[in-house]
């Protein structure tokens, strides 16, 4: 089972990112290429299994649920709605060992478009992680942004944050205004 060993007795494993990530929610933001590739090349290299999604396109649901669909490789009865995704993304194939990782590519575009339908999904796969945990499976999603200002609010009662590596502006290239 994937289940991390205690702390105390194996301190190197709160250096693995798949750690520092799920440490913080299931949900994390990127702004740069650079740490995303980092990152996604750790998981690999740790037997995650990668699912990318380019959001770019998407400006209605419709578009959303047929990338779904397509790349995670939900059942021909997918119904192209939120109850739909929520029970066909329980079901993805989570390896024991590694994990999986849902990766929204210019999730923003797409926020801006549809902001209750992005929530909506980052929620749903924090709660769906959150019971994957249950189990000593691990899913993550790596949500990234053109927009270093994007926010969210909350997802299954935890903060969406920043990797640590872009925590503050600074890293991700904003400058701080005075007034």
């Amino acid at each position: 089972m994937g289940f991390f060993k205690r702390k105390e007795k194996v301190p190197a494993e709160v250096q693995r990112v798949d750690w520092k990530l799920l440490e913080h929610g299931a949900v994390t933001l990127y702004h740069k290429g650079s740490v995303l590739s980092g990152d996604l090349g750790w998981l690999r290299q740790h037997g995650y299994v990668i699912h990318e999604l380019d959001a770019a396109a998407w400006r209605e649901p419709s578009d959303f649920h047929a990338d779904a669909k397509r790349v995670l490789r939900f059942p021909s009865h997918y119904a192209s709605n939120l109850a739909s995704w929520i029970d066909c993304l329980a079901e993805i194939d989570v390896p024991d060992e590694g994990g999986a990782a849902i990766v929204f590519r210019r999730f923003d575009g797409f926020a801006k478009a549809q902001p209750q339908l992005a929530q909506t999904i980052l929620d749903s796969v924090e709660s769906t992680s959150r019971r994957f945990l249950l189990t000593g499976r691990r899913l993550l999603a790596l949500v990234q942004s053109d927009d270093p200002r994007i926010r969210f609010d909350r997802v299954g009662a935890v903060p969406v944050t920043w990797n640590a590596r872009e925590w503050t502006d600074a890293d991700r290239g904003l400058t701080a205004t005075h007034g």
